[in-house]
C-alpha cells in the first residue's frame, strides 16, 4: 500500500504508486504508438531550492517529483502529476507553486480519474474536479435550507 492507502500495480516491470498512474502510463505508451507525442518519461526529479547551509546546520534541497513528463513534438514539456481527490496536501501545493516559480516553461498539470466527470477515459483536471465537488457540496447545502 502506499501512503494514501492506494494499491500499487506493477505494468511492463513497473510498480506504480495507484492503478490511477498505471492506466495513465498505459495511456501515455499508446500516445508514444500512435506518434501524438515524441516521448515521456517517468518520475522526473526537479530542484526547486539548493541544499544550502543555514547557521552551521546543513539543508537538504527540496525536490518535486511529478509522475510523469510528456515530451511534445515540438520539444516543449508537460510535468503530469496524477492525483485522486484528497491527497493534494499544503506541502504539493507549496512544491506546485516553486515547481511554476522556479520552471515557468514547463506546463504542470495535476490530473485526476473521474469517470463521472473526466473526458472519454475518465480524465479531468484536479482543479476542474475541484470546483465540481465544491458546487455539489454548495447545491446541498443550498437544498437543505
Amino acid at each position: 500500500m502506499s501512503k494514501y492507502g492506494n494499491k500499487k500495480v506493477t505494468i511492463d516491470g513497473i510498480t506504480f504508486d495507484s492503478k490511477d498512474e498505471s492506466i495513465y502510463y498505459l495511456l501515455l505508451k499508446s500516445q508514444k504508438e500512435a506518434d501524438l507525442i515524441k516521448d515521456f518519461e517517468m518520475q522526473p526529479k526537479y530542484e526547486l531550492i539548493p541544499k544550502f547551509e543555514y547557521q552551521g546546520k546543513k539543508r537538504q534541497a527540496v525536490t518535486y517529483t511529478p509522475d510523469f513528463n510528456v515530451i511534445h513534438h515540438d520539444n516543449s514539456i508537460t510535468a503530469i502529476d496524477v492525483k485522486s481527490m484528497g491527497t493534494a496536501t499544503q506541502q504539493g501545493e507549496i512544491r506546485r507553486k516553486l515547481f511554476e516559480y522556479r520552471y515557468p516553461k514547463i506546463n504542470l498539470v495535476w490530473v485526476c480519474r473521474n469517470l463521472k466527470h473526466g473526458d472519454k477515459d475518465g480524465w479531468i483536471l484536479y482543479e476542474d474536479l475541484k470546483k465540481i465537488y465544491r458546487e455539489n457540496k454548495k447545491k446541498k447545502k443550498e437544498a437543505a435550507n
